[in-house]
């Protein structure tokens, strides 16, 4: 036998070591010519679902839906929340609940109810129905507080001057004091809206939304039928403060 067939192998050991061709492929990211793999089938699909592209009409609606009622059951869980926090925290709230419950017109957690509702409104109160919450309209808890307070000042008077909503004069009367002294009209919320008087800027406040509520009822004609029943009986409503002392 010669030297060379003798001697020690001079191959490197990278080529010593076990052939590659024995090792199993990664089943996460084996692809086939003509299919994805899983692994990227299932990115594709999440990035669709989160961007909305690559999505088939059918499938654009289903994710529609889907964000749609995802959105709804959080608002809702929002505004139940503040609900109940509003309930046993804020003191306004919570001296209108005391005074209802002593007018004998005791209102439940279940007789105020969070939905959503169209852009016009935040809130409302019906008297077989109890007080509606605008789940997708509030912009902090503290709007969503000076609407509860506001709902509840008209169940207040529902209950205590057993109120005829289809009559103008008594209607004008209950949003007179409502938007008085719910905290609706603070110079805030006014600023907010878009509205600025330096002037008497509360009072312009309470009778330019008392005049679009009674506007919106529908035993009222048009606007300037809902002016004239605001101005009749604004005198004694909006000095009528009741059940508090002073405007809160």
């Amino acid at each position: 036998m010669s030297d060379a067939q003798a001697g020690p192998s001079t191959s490197s050991p990278l080529e010593a070591g076990p052939s590659t061709a024995s090792r199993p492929a990664d089943p996460t990211f084996t692809t086939n010519a003509s299919e994805p793999s899983p692994a990227f089938e299932r990115w594709r699909t999440s990035l669709a679902r989160l961007t909305g592209l690559g999505l088939t009409d059918a499938e654009r609606a289903e994710h529609e839906r889907i964000r749609e009622l995802q959105k709804l059951e959080k608002d809702w869980d929002r505004c139940e929340g503040w609900k109940k926090e509003l309930m046993t925290t804020s003191p306004i709230i919570v001296f209108l609940l005391n005074h209802l419950r002593l007018s004998g017109c005791a209102f439940p957690a279940s007789s105020i109810q969070c939905h959503p509702c169209d852009a016009a409104r935040a809130g409302g109160f019906a008297p077989a129905a109890g007080v509606l919450l605008c789940q997708d309209r509030f912009a902090s808890k503290k709007h969503m507080e000076d609407t509860l307070a506001h709902e509840l000042i008209h169940a207040y008077d529902h209950c205590k001057f057993d109120v005829d909503w289809a009559n103008l004069r008594h209607h004008a009367c209950s949003e007179i004091r409502a938007a008085n002294l719910s905290g609706d009209c603070r110079f805030g919320r006014e600023v907010q809206r878009g509205f600025y008087a330096f002037s008497k800027q509360h009072q312009v406040c309470v009778k330019r939304r008392a005049v679009l509520s009674v506007a919106a009822n529908p035993a009222c004609a048009d606007a300037a039928t809902a002016e004239r029943a605001v101005n009749e009986v604004w005198e004694s409503c909006f000095k009528d403060t009741r059940p508090f002392d002073e405007i809160y």
